[in-house]
């Protein structure tokens, strides 16, 4: 353990997409640092190692729900069960979401309506579904994780990056509404992070050598850089920070 966070100790925690990459790191650190985590996932196999993972190192052991962001209502159900059951969510993560590479010709109105689902539309509900209990509960954090992607103008994945770019401006806007009740919005926004997705279908030795070649810090962004800055973010050590997206990418642009 890098830094203690002695606040999120049993705080209350829901994840989006924390079975794999990105997410599992977050869902683990969150484990590491004592907190009560929920994560949702449609990965069971993944989410299932992830949590066999977490006992071996003698974390607190998350619950995995296993849900599929893109209904709706059974996200909202599946949420509002856990404030039910064990009371109010303290900080939410929306992580969940999918950079697969599409060209502009070969995109139709329900592959763009799906992208804009998976990439976007659950960052807005499950701010909603949180919001009346954190209210309530004087007090939250939430970080949306965006991407790196649109602000260096990457080609390739057009839906993608209008949907994180689309991130900006919701953290933006939740920040500005719901900071007269204490609640604290902000959004990570990685770079190019080594993912065991992204290592098995993007990673070439050309495109190695070229990040390497415009990144300043010379080794390769991994999950575990950006669930550091996500536990900060979740941290009261953050107490003052909202309404911000922040870069964590080893300087590549």
């Amino acid at each position: 353990m890098s830094a203690k966070y002695y606040d999120l100790e049993n705080k209350r925690i829901f994840v989006t997409g924390g079975g794999s990459g990105i997410g599992a790191s977050i869902v683990e650190h969150f484990c590491e640092q004592n907190s009560e985590v929920y994560f949702i996932d449609i990965n069971v196999k993944e989410s299932n190692k992830l949590i066999s993972d977490i006992k071996n190192k003698n974390y607190k052991i998350p619950i995995f729900i296993e849900c599929d962001l893109l209904n709706i209502k059974k996200l909202q159900d599946t949420i509002s069960k856990i404030i039910s059951e064990k009371g109010p969510i303290n900080i939410l993560i929306n992580n969940a979401a999918n950079d697969e590479r599409h060209a502009i010709d070969d995109v139709t109105e329900e592959y763009w309506n799906e992208r804009m689902n998976i990439n976007l539309r659950h960052y807005f509900f499950t701010v909603q579904s949180v919001k009346k209990s954190m209210v309530k509960n004087n007090g939250g954090a939430i970080v949306n994780i965006g991407s790196a992607s649109w602000m260096i103008g990457q080609g390739g994945m057009a839906a993608y990056t209008a949907a994180k770019s689309g991130v900006v401006g919701l953290t933006r806007s939740f920040a500005r509404d719901l900071g007269e009740h204490n609640i604290r919005v902000n959004s990570v926004v990685p770079g190019w992070t080594m993912t065991e997705r992204q290592i098995q279908k993007w990673l070439t030795p050309e495109s190695e050598k070229d990040l390497m070649k415009n990144q300043c810090l010379k080794h390769k962004l991994m999950p575990s850089d950006i669930a550091k800055a996500v536990l900060f973010f979740s941290s009261d050590q953050s107490s003052g920070c909202t309404n911000q997206s922040y870069v964590v990418d080893k300087g590549w642009f």
